[in-house]
């Protein structure tokens, strides 16, 4: 596969990963996409769709690592952004546990998480700390307003994920805008890695 086609592979993953949990959200009676995160999605009804989505941008995500390793301009920032797609490969192996009362009948939190929720989110939280630090190893690769929008990328995408967590697990008061905050994270770092990947190719 030509660096080409591997590099194009990180500009694909975010939109498709975007469109389909916003399709797969929006089928959902019970689904409350400023409440609930987007892990959520692979329990209950079609959770094939979004285990599906994690695996395919997961696979994306690495063919883009690869290419990078080749042609970019940091191979550690490469190997961190492979980190980032291991990580989606984990989060739709391992199912999250049921969080904020969904799906419907289940508690805000389980007392006793299962095996499978803790991998996801042991995994969730290695490829979010991947992407923070490849937006910090590539910043200085680049013009001074590349240096700044990465590494403003990586303190939005940071401190957007904090704040998740707490909606998603101890905060009452983000609680309701749990899912918004973390569809705002997700976004900064889907498109960082996009324009990475644009980059590199007219490099």
């Amino acid at each position: 596969m030509g660096n080409q086609l591997l590099l194009a592979c990180g500009v694909l993953a975010g939109p498709l990963f975007t469109a389909t949990y916003l399709l797969a959200g929006a089928t959902r009676a019970d689904y409350k996409s400023l409440r609930h995160p987007i892990s959520s999605l692979t329990l209950g009804h079609a959770r094939w769709a979004q285990t599906v989505n994690f695996l395919c941008t997961g696979l994306l995500s690495l063919a883009s690592a690869a290419g990078l390793w080749q042609v970019g301009p940091s191979r550690w920032g490469a190997l961190l952004i492979g980190v980032w797609g291991i990580g989606l490969l984990g989060a739709g192996t391992f199912r999250t546990d049921p969080v904020r009362g969904y799906p419907p009948d289940t508690p805000d939190q389980l007392l006793r998480p299962t095996r499978a929720g803790t991998l996801h989110d042991l995994l969730s939280l290695i490829a979010f700390l991947a992407l923070v630090a490849a937006c910090l190893v590539l910043a200085s690769q680049g013009s001074l307003g590349w240096t700044i929008y990465s590494i403003t990328s990586a303190v939005l995408f940071a401190a957007t994920m904090i704040l998740a967590n707490a909606a998603f697990s101890h905060s009452q008061r983000l609680a309701g805008v749990g899912g918004l905050i973390q569809r705002v994270s997700i976004t900064v770092g889907w498109t960082w890695l996009a324009v990475l990947a644009v980059r590199t190719l007219h490099a």
